[in-house]
């Protein structure tokens, strides 16, 4: 069996539903629940016996050395991580928390585990961190993009915490010789995305009939992959990857803000049109940019898939579709998500920002 830490937020939940859409091997799923953690996103599985869900947190390391010695996966996928750079401009401790102390903790209570295996449990053992494109900084418009080899300048309390980690792991590895395999991803989209990030955003508060707030001039530019890609690519990684290395996701989409949100637009155009016949782009507002907001992302993923045979199956054209199509068939699950906690949250980073 795997443990996946973790697996009850967007990445962490699609890897798990897609795995036990392939696999029969069973799936460990340790999630605190935080705000972003949502059971609901693992319904379908409600009566799964490959899914055993624990709610718990990375950092507690009783239970996290329980379930080593009791279940013993054979290998362990953290997808676990404060992951939102406005939440952490606004409290970066909670970051600082899980993605450092947390992933150390949990590289602790791995290590020991690791250390008492036997034979070819020891030898075929993997530890599989997830991290992201933030830890390398920010790129101008005709830099090359980020490969594995480029240097980490993160910018944001956020990316910094995941730098951190990411650089745990590695030492991890070379010092005591834990197995470990890193990935660095450009920006997901999908299914059970939280509604605090730029495309469900869009989506929920245009249908609510909302501005559709865009930071600065909306020319920041992200490579944009699609949720069910990268974790095919997780699989790929963690079946044939070399130990110690670091593999970079991308969907090969490089694209502004702003024309996200006109793409978004059209298609709720064309899908669920607004009343009044008017396009959605009249709810653009645009307002006051986040402090230190990185201009461009960009992810060369050639060596994923000149050393793994990694590509990704859709591109942004079809994978948006998909994703809008989504939320529009979903309403019971955009509601669920929308407690008082989130629409807190919302009124605390948007409010008194000036058009």
């Amino acid at each position: 069996m795997i443990l996946v830490t973790g697996g009850a937020g967007f990445i962490g939940a699609n890897f798990v539903l897609d795995w036990l859409a392939q696999s029969d091997e069973t799936v460990i799923n340790l999630d605190a629940l935080t705000y972003a953690g949502n059971r609901q996103n693992l319904e379908s599985l409600a009566r799964d016996e490959r899914h055993l869900f624990v709610q718990g947190d990375i950092g507690d390391s009783i239970l996290v050395d329980r379930l080593l010695v009791q279940h013993r996966p054979r290998a362990i996928i953290n997808f676990a991580a404060e992951s939102h750079v406005d939440r952490s401009i606004h409290g970066p401790e909670d970051f600082i928390q899980t993605n450092i102390v947390g992933t150390f903790r949990l590289l602790e209570a791995v290590r020991a585990y690791w250390n008492e295996l036997q034979d070819e449990a020891k030898q075929n053992f993997r530890f599989l961190h997830v991290s992201t494109d933030e830890v390398y900084g920010s790129l101008v418009k005709d830099d090359p993009a980020f490969t594995e080899t480029h240097r980490y300048e993160p910018n944001s309390p956020y990316s910094a915490s995941k730098a951190a980690s990411d650089h745990l792991v590695r030492a991890y590895h070379h010092t005591y010789g834990l197995p470990v395999l890193t990935t660095n991803c450009s920006n997901n989209y999908g299914p059970y995305h939280f509604p605090e990030k730029l495309i469900p955003l869009m989506i929920i508060n245009a249908l609510a009939g909302k501005h559709l707030p865009v930071y600065g001039d909306g020319q920041q530019i992200r490579d944009w992959l699609y949720v069910k890609d990268h974790c095919s690519a997780i699989r790929r990684v963690l079946e044939a990857g070399k130990v110690g290395e670091v593999y970079n996701i991308g969907g090969w989409n490089e694209k502004p803000n702003i024309d996200i949100v006109h793409t978004v637009c059209a298609l709720l155009d064309e899908l669920q049109a607004r009343a009044d016949s008017k396009s959605y782009r009249e709810q653009i507002t645009y307002v006051t940019d986040r402090p230190g907001h990185d201009r461009r992302y960009a992810i060369d993923a050639s060596k994923i898939e000149r050393e793994l045979g990694w590509k990704p199956t859709e591109t942004f054209e079809t994978g948006i579709r998909k994703t809008v199509q989504w939320y529009l068939e979903n309403q019971s699950w955009v509601a669920n998500v929308q407690s008082g906690s989130y629409r807190e949250w919302v009124e605390k980073n948007y409010t008194g920002r000036t058009a």
